[in-house]
C-alpha cells in the first residue's frame, strides 16, 4: 500500500497544498477534485508529454467522465518560455472552448509551470491552475509561490503576474526519469534554501549528498518538503515580493544575467541551465558580500565547497564579460531607482536584501 504524500500547507490570502509522494499523476480523485468546471487543458514539454500525459488525462477521465481534456505541448528548453508559445497557450484555451471555471494543468519543468500559470493568469482575466511539476527544480522552487512568467531577448521572467496554484502535486515518481545533470540542477536550488536561512538544511545537504545524488527517493522527499516549507512560509508572509521574499533569489540575479548572456540553456547544449546559473550566481553572491566586508571569506569556500561536490559549476563560464553581465543585471526586478539591489548574506544561513550595491564590487567579482 503506498504511503499517504507529505502535506505542506500554503497560507495566506490564496491557501493551497502542496502534495510530495509517489504515484500522485495517477490519482485522478486527486486531481480531478480542483477542477470547478468541464474543460481541462493540460499544458506540458516534449520531453514529459509523451512519458506522462496520458497518465493524467486518464486519471482524469476516470474520475470525472465528463470533463473536456485538451492538449498543448511546447518544445523542451528555456528557450520555448516565449510570448509567442504563450499566446499559442491562450489559443489552445480559445479552442477548447474553456469558460472562467476552466483549469489549466501544468505538468513539467519550470518552463511548463511558469508558461502555463502565466496563461492561466490571463484567460478570461484568471483561472485555476494546478502544478504538476516533474523536475526536482520545479518540486522545491518554481511551482510554489505564484511566480508565472514569460522570458524576451532583454532579460529572463520580465513579463507575467503573480497568480498562486489551486494545488500543487510533486509526484516523487517522476524523479526516476530525471537525467542526472537536471537532478544536480534541482539540488542547488535546495542549496539555496540552507544557504539563504537554514544552516541545519546546509549540514544536512553536506552530509546526505550521497543519498541525494543517488536519487535516493526518501532523502528527496525530504529535501522537497524542507524546501517546500521554507518557501511557503516566506511566501506566506510576503506574497508579492515586497520585502522578504526577495531572500529566495539568493545567486538569481547573477544567474539570470548568465542564462540572458548566453541565450538561454537547454538540455542538450553547454550553456548553463538555470540550477547550474544559480549555483555559479550564489558564489558569486557570497564572494561579493565578503569583499564588501558583511561576510566572511571561508563561508563562501564552504558554499563553493558544497556546491562543488554535488557536481554544480562554481566559476563564471567562459566567454562571459563582466560589463555585459552587469548591464543584465541592471534589469533585475528588485533594482530600485536604477540602483543595484541585491541578495547578498552574513554567512551560512544569513542572507538579506542590500540595497545601492557598488557596481565597481561587484564588477570585481565578475573579473574574478
Amino acid at each position: 500500500m503506498t504511503a499517504a504524500p507529505r502535506i505542506v500547507e500554503v497560507g495566506g490570502g490564496v491557501p493551497y497544498r502542496i502534495a510530495i509522494g509517489p504515484g500522485l499523476l495517477a490519482d485522478g480523485a486527486a486531481l480531478a477534485g480542483h477542477v470547478r468546471g468541464r474543460h481541462v487543458l493540460l499544458v506540458s514539454d516534449s520531453t514529459v508529454a509523451p512519458l506522462y500525459v496520458a497518465t493524467v488525462r486518464e486519471a482524469l477521465h476516470a474520475a470525472r467522465p465528463d470533463l473536456l481534456v485538451g492538449t498543448f505541448v511546447l518544445p523542451a528548453g528555456e528557450s520555448s518560455k516565449t510570448l509567442a508559445n504563450f499566446g499559442a497557450a491562450i489559443e489552445a484555451m480559445a479552442t477548447l472552448g474553456a469558460t472562467r471555471d476552466a483549469c489549466i494543468f501544468a505538468l513539467g519543468g519550470g518552463v511548463v509551470g511558469d508558461l502555463a500559470g502565466f496563461a492561466a493568469a490571463c484567460w478570461m482575466r484568471g483561472v485555476d491552475c494546478v502544478q504538476l511539476p516533474t523536475t526536482l527544480l520545479s518540486m522545491v522552487d518554481s511551482s510554489v509561490g505564484g511566480k508565472t512568467a514569460v522570458d524576451i531577448a532583454q532579460g529572463k521572467n520580465l513579463v507575467g503576474a503573480f497568480h498562486p496554484p489551486r494545488a500543487v502535486f510533486a509526484d516523487t515518481s517522476t524523479l526516476r526519469t530525471l537525467p542526472a545533470r537536471e537532478l544536480r540542477a534541482g539540488l542547488a536550488e535546495v542549496i539555496k534554501y540552507g544557504a539563504l536561512g537554514d544552516p541545519g538544511l546546509f549540514h544536512w545537504l553536506e552530509a546526505e549528498r550521497e543519498r541525494l545524488l543517488a536519487g535516493d527517493e526518501a532523502a528527496l522527499a525530504q529535501a522537497i518538503a524542507s524546501s517546500c516549507e521554507h518557501k511557503a512560509a516566506i511566501v506566506e508572509r510576503d506574497p508579492l515580493e515586497r520585502g522578504e521574499r526577495a531572500l529566495l533569489n539568493l545567486g538569481h540575479t547573477f544567474g539570470h544575467a548568465i542564462e540572458t548572456e548566453q541565450g538561454y540553456g537547454s538540455p542538450h547544449n553547454a550553456n548553463l541551465n538555470h540550477g547550474e546559473a544559480v549555483a555559479v550566481g550564489m558564489v558569486l553572491a557570497a564572494r561579493l558580500s565578503a569583499g564588501l566586508g558583511i561576510a566572511e571569506a571561508a563561508d563562501a569556500d564552504r558554499l563553493a565547497s558544497l556546491l562543488g561536490a554535488y557536481g554544480l559549476p562554481t566559476t563564471l563560464p567562459s566567454g562571459l564579460t563582466p560589463a555585459a553581465l552587469l548591464a543584465r543585471m541592471r534589469l533585475d526586478k528588485k533594482n530600485l531607482a536604477g540602483r543595484l539591489r541585491l541578495v547578498l548574506w552574513r554567512g551560512i544561513g544569513r542572507a538579506e536584501v542590500v540595497p545601492d550595491v557598488d557596481e565597481s564590487a561587484v564588477l570585481a567579482v565578475l573579473s574574478g
